[in-house]
């Protein structure tokens, strides 16, 4: 692990501690149990309204419509979202090619830089199923409070950087099912997906 890794995973884990949102690993003997749980009566995922690559105005209602994988990063993002991103395209695709529909959902921590037709190119070099979300500053900090992600500006100037907490949540219209480490692989992301989807 870089130097940068280092103190990005030491910062995230920090404040999901502070901020009581942390992860409990704990082995699962069935594939479709959780293998973490959130402590206190925290919850993961709710509502939000936030606008989509094509420029609408949308809800979780419309996004999430079916298993999701969920996704807050940003599109200048130097090494681990293009990974995790990637990963999750590959396990979308490994799912669709046994019949399981899955939509990989991208939401800007980056509004500034992340305009619509900003994530409308990132799309579409990325996934062509793709829901990549945008909005204001209020709208973008009510959606990650919901699914307890951390984020922050880090630099200024053009070129700034953002830290930020890098689970993927694996999401259904009814809720929360699971979270997906980073160290998980596409193999990995797609048999758990198609353990609570199929």
């Amino acid at each position: 692990m870089s130097k940068s890794l280092a103190i990005l995973a030491s910062t995230v884990a920090t404040v999901g501690i502070a901020v009581g949102a942390y992860f409990v690993l704990s082995p699962s003997e069935n594939q479709c149990t959780p293998t973490g749980v959130v402590a206190g009566n925290a919850t993961i995922g709710g509502p939000f309204e936030l606008v989509n690559h094509k420029g609408q105005t949308v809800t979780e209602k419309d996004v999430i419509t079916e298993p999701s994988l969920v996704y807050f990063g940003y599109t200048y993002c130097p090494d681990v979202c293009p990974l995790d991103v990637a990963r999750n395209a590959e396990a979308v695709d490994m799912l669709a090619a046994k019949n399981i529909d899955v939509t990989p959902v991208f939401i800007t921590i980056d509004p500034a830089r992340d305009t619509p037709q900003a994530l409308s190119d990132y799309v579409e070099v990325t996934h062509e199923k793709m829901v990549a979300l945008t909005g204001t500053d209020e709208q973008i900090k009510a959606a990650s409070k919901a699914y307890k992600t951390y984020y922050r500006k880090n630099g200024e100037g053009e070129d700034y950087l953002m830290d930020h907490s890098t689970f993927t949540y694996l999401m259904s219209p009814d809720g929360f099912l699971d979270y997906i480490r980073r160290d998980m692989t596409a193999e990995q992301v797609a048999e758990k997906v198609g353990c609570f989807a199929g």
